[in-house]
């Protein structure tokens, strides 16, 4: 099974695939003979059309909408993706960026840096809001929100959700179901789980980002196109919200207006991103590569 790969992935699963190549950037040649693009970059039909014997598309990730499944599926190529192994490392992200905008963490840390702190602890601009006893809103309650709804429970917060139906886990994690609009006016921490879909774009617009009472935070760590990011922008340069934001709609770029703003915590697509997480997603990777290569069922298979 002959595997192009846009990287080495890390962790000793990797080593179990005995013919792989790497790309050395952007596939702009035809490569006759790759059955397998092990990627976690965005996959086109223009791509696909370079890659005449290609029969999977190995995602590294959840998040598969960089991926043409319909051009897969036209082309009876299977897309494959690592689900659950990376579910606590994004849910203990989230939970980060929440203490770290609700608490000032950040600017606090830059007020010591800097060597501002010198007038006692009582600085009235470092006043943050509270975690404990506060209402989380969660929208959607699959694997990553119910993580973030468990450790939520043992920061003794009030648990909302909203999806489209019912949660069978809301009685196990204390959670309530509201409409989305709901939850957004009720909530005083908004944190978001859905996939990218043609559905779920922009999902949160201006007019749900207006229903967001005054002084609440916005947790991204999904996929930033699910926000309206001019809406978003305009409203954290209000001073109006607070937001922990982990993706953006065209990532690597973000928005210049985020950068010197006091009101807002950004890190770099790192939901994932911890040592032990890495390795089990390239595990699941592998475990998809080599059900192809010896005519199983795919685990992991989305399309």
């Amino acid at each position: 099974m002959h595997v192009l790969a846009v990287r080495r992935f890390p962790g000793p699963a990797w080593d179990e695939l005995r013919d792989v190549d790497y790309l050395d950037g952007p596939l702009v040649e035809p490569r006759p003979g790759a059955e397998v693009l092990a990627t976690v970059a965005s996959v086109s039909a223009e791509t696909l059309d370079l890659l005449p014997d290609l029969r999977l598309v190995a995602n590294y990730g959840v998040g598969y909408d960089g991926i043409d499944v319909a051009a897969c599926q036209a082309r009876g190529v299977a897309v494959t993706n690592t689900p659950g192994v990376l579910d606590a490392a994004t849910a203990d992200l989230a939970f980060a960026l929440i203490l770290a905008v609700r608490r000032r963490v950040v600017e606090g840390d830059r007020y010591v840096r800097e060597r501002r702190w010198g007038s006692g602890w009582a600085e009235p601009f470092l006043l943050g809001g509270e975690v404990s006893g506060a209402t989380i809103g969660i929208v959607g309650l699959g694997r990553i929100g119910q993580a973030v709804a468990r450790r939520a429970g043992g920061f003794d917060l009030r648990i909302l959700y909203a999806q489209r139906h019912g949660s069978e886990a809301e009685a196990d994690l204390g959670a309530e179901r509201r409409e989305l609009d709901e939850l957004l006016a009720e909530a005083d921490i908004v944190t978001l789980h859905v996939p990218l879909t043609d559905e779920t774009g922009e999902l949160i617009d201006a007019r749900r980002l207006a229903l967001l009472r005054d002084g609440a935070c916005l947790i991204n760590t999904s996929r930033g196109a699910i926000v309206e990011e001019r809406a978003l922008v305009h409203e954290l340069v209000s001073g109006r919200i607070h937001a922990g934001l982990d993706v953006y709609a065209d990532e690597p770029n973000v928005p210049p207006e985020l950068l010197d703003l006091p009101n807002v915590v950004l890190t770099p697509h790192i939901g994932s991103a911890t040592g032990g997480t890495r390795e089990a997603m390239t595990r699941v990777m592998v475990d998809n590569i080599l059900a192809l290569e010896q005519g199983d069922d795919l685990p992991n298979r989305v399309a």
